[in-house]
Parts: structure tokens; sequence; C-alpha cells
């Protein structure tokens, strides 16, 4: 067997391949691509925000600490507020549970 995993096609490609395109080339498509844009995402619980990119639409803005005003998207949740980023998660104790199961209905093992 060769290089190649695909069953022969005659010396021609199994899948054709597009020819790489630039966004300046007449083959994309103008004007349905979401706008890419820098947007503050902040965490309501905790304050927490951050700047990024992004293709979210939303109508609020921010002042941002550049001084330039961004697009803000509001989160409930984040890396700062959860659990599991912030050590606050609670393991559950399922060996002490399944013993307490046990001395209840007097269940024996085997």
């Amino acid at each position: 067997m060769g290089a190649s995993h695909r069953p022969s096609t005659g010396g021609a490609p199994a899948f054709p391949v597009a020819a790489a395109r630039t966004p300046g080339s007449p083959e994309v498509k103008k004007d349905i691509h979401p706008e890419y844009r820098p947007v503050v995402f902040q965490d309501v619980s905790t304050g927490y925000a951050f700047l990024t990119r992004s293709t979210v639409s939303t109508k609020r803005t921010i002042r941002w600490e550049d001084g330039n005003e961004y697009p803000l998207v509001t989160l409930e949740i984040s890396s700062s507020s959860h659990p599991f980023y912030t050590g606050t998660q609670r393991l559950l104790d399922t060996a002490g549970r399944v013993e307490r199961f046990r001395r209840r209905y007097r269940v024996r093992d085997g």
C-alpha cells in the first residue's frame, strides 16, 4: 500500500482541492461574514472583564483601560467566578454516603 489511503481514481485527486482564497480575491463573497472586532466580556458577579476579539453583536458599550470604547457582553459566569477555577468546588463524599446507606438499610457486602 502506498502513502495514500484513498482509492485510486486514475490519477485525479479523490476530492477536488480548493485553491487558496484571499479576502481580496473575486471568489470571496462580500457582505456575508460577520464583523470580527475587539469586544469586552465582563463577569457580572465579580466585575472581572477582558478584551478579546469576537463576532458577537451587542448594543452595550464600555470604555476600556486604553481609553477606547468597545462593545460589551455581560457573562453570568467566567473563570473568575466558576467554582472549578476559583478552587471552591465542593467534592462529594461518595464513600461516606455509601457507608451511611449501608448502615441505614443494613446492607452487607456479598
